[in-house]
């Protein structure tokens, strides 16, 4: 499979909106096939019939803030499509989204000492403490697969955990660990975003953000970089299971302000979701999502 229609792709299905509004806009009309393999993996969303929200409002709504994945119409979208806790609609392309086994493959100090395998591959993003470690435990369900640790920026490798043997999750180092040497800071930085840049397999970023805590620069910075480079990107809201921070804001709270602040960036929301490691909350709806990108990916 080559790289730029493969990318180009998904470049077009999931984020015109990660295009900083002085760009021109992509057109909404999304070049998918318009019919699919009988091999192609579905998932089956509810039978209940849902009322479709009327046609004109519905376009309008998806342009602006739901995310539509491979083989589905803006128009065609009713209630029941749109997973719990986030504006990811379920597609087509969602399949079996189980981890039955996970195996740590290896770290790298380098991009090109990364796994040389034509495996799809997401990868883990966020700031240190944001609970990334966690995550990764909470979705192959199985204590200390990525390392965890009260001191964050434990993570200074790219680790590559292999799953069903047939896709990679790869945990990144935090990036923001005020007690690192600036210069180990911006060696991370570099081969991290080596790394974005140059890896063939990767389907997409999770950029995790601290739904507990008002938004920060460094996450919003990271976010547009990552759509400046034209790579694919879910934000992952962590500890969504906190009621109020010290301050007093509320996670929906935090997570409405951090929207905002995408609005003026972004002619359309990134995908994303709500999660808590703590409580299971979102886990099973984000491998849904992944799944359908990864099954559109590997087609």
């Amino acid at each position: 499979m080559m790289l730029m229609p493969v990318r180009t792709r998904l470049f077009t299905l999931r984020i015109s909106s990660l295009l900083p509004s002085s760009s021109p806009p992509l057109p909404f009309a999304l070049p998918f096939r318009s019919s699919f393999s009988h091999s192609a993996p579905t998932h089956h969303v509810s039978a209940t019939k849902t009322p479709k929200i009327s046609i004109s409002d519905s376009a309008k709504f998806a342009r602006t803030v739901l995310f539509i994945p491979p083989g589905t119409d803006p128009e065609e979208v009713t209630d029941d499509m749109i997973l719990p806790g986030s504006n990811i609609v379920l597609g087509p392309y969602a399949g079996d989204a189980k981890v039955k086994e996970v195996e740590f493959m290896g770290s790298s100090v380098r991009p090109k000492d990364c796994p040389k395998d034509d495996r799809p591959e997401f990868a883990m993003l966020g700031r240190s403490n944001v609970g990334k470690s966690s995550l990764i435990n909470s979705l192959v369900r199985k204590k200390e697969v990525a390392l965890t640790s009260k001191k964050p920026g434990k993570t200074q490798l790219i680790n590559h955990f292999l799953v069903n043997k047939s896709w990679y999750l790869v945990d990144l180092p935090g990036y923001g660990f005020a007690n690192a040497p600036e210069s180990a800071r911006m060696d991370w930085s570099s081969f991290t975003k080596g790394y974005f840049l140059n890896r063939e397999t990767l389907v997409g970023i999770l950029l995790l953000v601290d739904a507990s805590v008002p938004p920060k620069k460094i996450d919003l910075d990271c976010a547009n970089w990552i759509g400046r480079n034209n790579i694919p990107m879910t934000i992952v809201f962590t500890k969504c299971d906190k009621t109020k921070n010290s301050k007093g804001q509320r996670v929906d709270e935090n997570i409405k302000s951090f929207q905002e602040l995408i609005k003026e960036n972004y002619k359309i929301h990134p995908p994303w979701i709500m999660t808590s490691s703590a409580t299971g909350l979102g886990r099973d709806e984000l491998l849904l999502h992944m799944s359908q990108l990864r099954n559109y990916w590997d087609q």
